[in-house]
């Protein structure tokens, strides 16, 4: 039977309605309004805008066709049925594409917050010093954004959004309530950790090398296969370690810090491992790539904090288990050569010089007599010196917090400014640029 008149009007007109609506959808760059330094780094932002227009071109095209071909003799000889399914399936596809744009829209909108947004942008730069890794590999933009929830998040690049396609930006979620601090770096770098460890592609190699260590008695069987099941957090949070030292412990053990049921609970659906053996993880990752007797301060005082005494007696074994493999645990990830790495070893690429607790303390003491020098450095090597110093007792809560709001300022600002230099040379004509 031939498609009734109303039924082909109405489709028509239906599909119509949607490319007015899509047309509606403007870039961000048109309508969101913010400081300039708080704007997205024009590498992420052409990242996102390109693949929205993607997609609004793709859908576009699809309407266009649907309205061919329903106005044409396929069409025509198609039952209601048959056209009405069609048109629902284009309007699925639409709400795709505006579920898409919501996502970051919601991202985005809040660099328009008074001062938050400016934040925001150091952030940014922040993430992207921390995921830096020269001749390895090419990182993608990154893009943070604030929430109520208590702990971190990463949409990590080049995963599958919902309703298809590949994220074209690592998207950064912060918890509010670690603005400002030193447990920003801890949280912010543990994420980022995550999008480094799919660019070695770690969690695959470490698997391998976990699985071998699962050969020998029924204890050492039970801690290495924790260990594999709680990789892909403890390699998050071995980057967060390497990259800015021992704040990364403390801010790990602010966000863990829950009655003590929860500390002690033993999840094995959870990727995350017990909060109890986490902090005493991190520690010793901490002693391994960087000796020194404040990593077992802190252990000390998290057990103190936490007494084993009274947890369950099959908690127990598991804790007896897995901390008596730590130290051959943490060795093992410390030296691992993941193919990506050519031969070399995660404690070799890492840069650890650089942060060695007395190379941090050393550089606490230039940057007072020469404030410059906090300003030229590197902003994860900042975090790091600034958290070794809140750990020793030379910078007060306080005088931190403003300091950091300081500094997010500051290299947003230098980000911004150094953009627009080197975009307005690029639009110069060879003389002037000259």
């Amino acid at each position: 039977m031939a498609l009734p008149p109303l039924a082909r009007s109405m489709l028509r007109q239906e599909a119509r309605a949607l490319l007015g609506r899509l047309a509606r959808i403007r870039p961000f760059a048109l309508q969101e309004t913010m400081l300039p330094a708080a704007a997205l780094l024009p590498r992420a932002q052409s990242a996102v805008e390109r693949f929205l227009v993607a997609g609004r071109r793709e859908l576009r095209a699809l309407i266009r066709g649907y309205l061919a071909w329903i106005d044409g003799p396929a069409g025509g000889a198609a039952t209601p049925e048959e056209a009405h399914r069609r048109f629902v399936l284009l309007r699925l596809r639409f709400n795709v594409v505006l579920t898409q744009f919501d996502l970051f829209a919601d991202v985005i909108t809040q660099r328009s917050e008074a001062e938050t947004g400016v934040w925001l942008g150091g952030l940014d730069v922040l993430a992207g010093d921390a995921l830096a890794l020269p001749g390895v590999y090419e990182p993608p933009p990154i893009i943070c954004y604030l929430d109520r929830d208590f702990g971190a998040a990463i949409r990590r690049a080049r995963t599958r959004l919902p309703g298809g396609g590949d994220n074209p930006v690592a998207i950064v979620r912060m918890p509010r309530e670690r603005m400002v601090g030193s447990g920003i770096a801890s949280s912010l770098v543990h994420e980022v950790g995550h999008q480094a460890a799919s660019l070695l592609d770690l969690v695959p190699s470490l698997r391998a090398a976990l699985q071998q260590r699962q050969r020998g008695g029924q204890a050492e069987r039970l801690a290495w296969g924790l260990w594999e099941r709680w990789i892909s957090e403890i390699v998050a949070d071995l980057w967060s370690v390497a990259r800015v030292g021992v704040v990364s412990t403390m801010g790990l053990m602010a966000v863990v810090a829950l009655p003590r049921p929860f500390v002690f609970r033993l999840n094995l659906d959870d990727p995350h491992p017990m909060p109890w053996l986490r902090v005493k993880l991190s520690a010793a990752m901490g002693e391994a790539l960087y000796p020194h007797p404040q990593w077992r301060r802190l252990a000390a005082l998290w057990e103190g904090y936490y007494p084993r005494a009274g947890v369950p007696p099959q908690v127990g074994a598991v804790i007896d288990a897995v901390e008596g493999a730590i130290p051959a645990f943490v060795a093992l990830l410390a030296d691992h050569r993941p193919p990506r790495l050519r031969g070399a070893s995660l404690r070799e690429v890492l840069d650890l010089g650089p942060r060695q607790p007395a190379r941090l303390v050393a550089l606490w003491r230039a940057w007072n007599a020469e404030p410059a020098g906090l300003y030229r450095a590197r902003p994860a090597l900042v975090l790091a010196v600034l958290g070794q110093a809140r750990a020793d007792g030379r910078l007060d809560p306080e005088d931190e917090a403003a300091l950091i709001a300081k500094l997010l300022s500051f290299w947003t600002l230098r980000a911004t400014v150094n953009t627009t230099a080197l975009c307005a040379e690029a639009a110069m004509p060879p003389a002037l640029a000259a």
